[in-house]
C-alpha cells in the first residue's frame, strides 16, 4: 500500500537462557520494519557462532529445528526491506565474517551515504565484497585494523562512516550496540529477567520487541555510543561526540515505528494522536464522521475527531490476511488493486460528509482509489486531510523511498494534487505542527523528506 518501505530492524541479547528463541520473537514483533528477509547468529557455548538467515518472513524463515539448534547465552538477528543493495542471499542481515578478532556478526539498521566512496577505496586495497549492500563496509574496515580487541577496532573505525547507523555486533565473547552520532535510527537497551535471579541485556529497534518478550525498556542507546556487554559486565564510551542538534528521524513517529513502541522516548501512539488534533485545530472542515485509513491512519483520525468534536467510525475494513504471498494470477485479478486490501462499509458511509484521515500522502495514486472507493460506498462529500506535511524529498538514510520526482507533492500544488486525487477537500498538517506533536521539539529531528534539509553530505 505504501509507497514508503519500512526499513530494517536490529535485535540483540546477552546472557539470556533462550537467546536463540527470544531473538525469533524479538524480529517477530519487529516484523513491520521488513518482510524481505531475515536472519539470527547465535553464540554457542563452544564461542562458536551458528547462523541460518534466509528470504521471507520471520515465521517462514525460521522452524523448530533452527529454534533447537541455538544453544548459546548470545544472538543478534535482523529484518531486512532493502534500502542499498540487491535481493540477494549475500545481502541478507546480520552479516559474519571471520576477523583476526573471531568470528563476528553484524546487523545494521540505516544507510551509510559515503559507502561507495570507501568500497571504491577498499576494492583498491584489494578488498572482495560478497554482495551489493553498504554494511558490508564496516566488515572490511574492521578487517584491516592491527587490534585484536573488536570495540578498539569499532571506535577506530566508525568515525569514517557518514550518515545512519543503529548496528549491533555479535562476536565469540561480547555483544556490541552503536549509533551514528545523529541518532537518525532507533535502538534501545532493556533487560529481560532470569531465572538465577540474573538479567539479560537485550537491544532492539524498537520497545514493542521488549514487551513481547517481558524485558523492560531502560534507556537509548545514545548518539555516538558505543555500548558492549561481556563477562566482565556491561561497558559504554562515546566514539564520536553526538550533534546537537540531533537528527532523529520524525517519519518513525509518522509512519514506521508501531504504536505500542516508545522511540526516541516518546509513545508513538501519543504523538500520532497529537498529530491528528493539530491537524484539526489547523485544518477544520465540516463533516459527519471522521475515518481513518487503516492501519496506521488510526491514532491521527482519534485525535482529529478528539478534537474536532466529528464522530470516529471505522468507515474502512482492512484485510489483514492479504500479504506479501498473495498471488495475483491475471491482469483481471490485479485490477481489483487496493479493493482487495480495504473494504468500505456503506451502511456506515452512505449520505455522509466523510473526512478521511491518513498518515501520509505520496504518490496520490493509492489516496485517489480509496476516495473513489468512499464515493462508490456513498459518501456525498470527501475531505483527505494528511497528518503529516507533504513529502517533497527522498530519503538517504535508511529508507527505500520513491525518486523526488515521483513524489506528487515535489511536483504538483496542493490544489493540483486535490483534483488529481478527487477529494472535495485537501490539507496537510504543517511542519510547525508536526514538530510539535513529537514531545514538544521543535528541533532535534531530520525532516529532510519535508522541508529539504538534509543534516549530512550526500556524497
Amino acid at each position: 500500500m505504501k509507497a514508503w518501505r519500512e526499513e530494517c530492524a536490529v535485535f540483540g541479547i546477552w546472557g539470556d537462557e533462550e537467546a536463540g528463541r527470544m531473538t525469533y520473537l524479538g524480529l517477530y514483533a519487529q516484523q513491520h520494519r521488513g518482510q524481505e528477509a531475515t536472519g539470527i547468529v547465535n553464540l554457542q557455548t563452544d564461542g562458536s557462532h551458528y547462523v541460518h538467515k534466509g528470504f521471507g518472513l520471520v515465521g517462514e524463515v525460521f522452524t523448530e529445528e533452527h529454534l533447537e539448534k541455538m544453544r548459546g547465552p548470545a544472538a543478534i538477528g535482523h529484518v531486512r526491506y532493502s534500502t542499498t543493495g540487491e535481493n540477494q542471499l549475500s545481502n541478507i542481515q546480520p552479516l559474519t565474517a571471520n576477523l583476526n578478532t573471531g568470528p563476528v556478526g553484524l546487523a545494521h539498521n540505516g544507510n551509510i551515504v559515503n559507502a561507495e566512496i570507501l568500497k571504491k577505496q577498499l576494492k583498491l586495497e584489494g578488498a572482495i565484497f560478497q554482495g551489493t549492500n553498504d554494511t558490508e563496509c564496516l566488515l572490511h574496515l574492521l578487517a584491516r585494523h592491527p587490534s585484536q580487541n573488536p570495540t578498539i577496532c569499532l571506535h577506530d573505525t566508525l568515525p569514517q562512516l557518514e550518515g545512519a547507523y543503529s548496528m549491533v555486533m555479535l562476536t565469540s565473547k561480547r555483544l556490541i550496540a552503536c549509533r551514528d552520532p545523529w541518532g537518525f535510527r532507533p535502538l534501545v537497551l532493556g533487560r529481560r529477567p532470569q531465572s538465577d535471579g540474573s538479567e539479560a541485556v537485550v537491544i532492539a529497534s524498537e520497545t514493542c520487541a521488549f514487551d513481547l518478550i517481558g524485558a523492560r525498556y531502560e534507556r537509548e542507546i545514545a548518539p555516538g555510543e558505543l555500548f558492549w556487554v561481556d563477562e566482565q559486565g556491561e561497558h559504554s564510551e562515546q566514539f564520536a561526540t553526538a550533534k546537537n542538534p540531533t537528527a532523529f528521524c520524525v517519519f518513525e513517529h509518522v509512519y514506521f515505528s508501531r504504536p505500542d513502541s516508545l522511540v526516541f522516548g516518546e509513545s508513538v501512539y501519543e504523538a500520532r494522536k497529537k498529530m491528528g488534533q493539530k491537524l484539526a485545530t489547523e485544518k477544520p472542515v465540516d463533516a459527519d464522521i471522521v475515518i481513518p485509513v487503516p492501519d496506521s491512519g488510526v491514532p491521527a483520525a482519534i485525535g482529529y475527531s478528539m478534537q474536532s468534536g466529528i464522530p470516529f467510525e471505522l468507515g474502512i475494513i482492512r484485510n489483514h490476511y492479504i500479504g506479501r504471498t498473495f498471488i495475483q494470477p491475471s491482469q483481471s485479478i490485479r485490477s481489483f488493486g487496493v479493493k482487495i486490501k480495504l473494504n468500505p462499509q456503506a451502511a456506515i458511509l452512505k449520505g455522509k460528509r466523510v473526512v478521511v484521515i491518513d498518515d501520509s500522502l505520496v504518490r496520490g495514486t493509492t489516496s485517489q482509489k480509496i476516495i473513489g472507493l468512499v464515493r462508490q460506498a456513498g459518501a456525498t462529500e470527501v475531505h483527505f486531510r494528511i497528518a503529516s506535511p507533504p513529502t517533497t524529498g527522498a530519503c538517504y538514510y535508511g529508507v527505500d523511498t520513491p525518486r523526488r520526482e515521483q513524489l506528487i507533492a515535489s511536483t504538483k500544488t496542493v490544489e493540483e494534487i486535490r483534483e488529481f486525487i478527487n477529494a472535495d477537500s485537501l490539507s496537510y498538517l504543517s511542519v510547525e505542527g508536526m514538530m510539535e506533536s513529537v514531545g514538544g521539539k521543535k528541533t532535534g529531528f531530520c525532516a529532510a523528506c519535508f522541508n529539504g534539509e538534509y543534516p549530512t553530505s550526500l556524497f
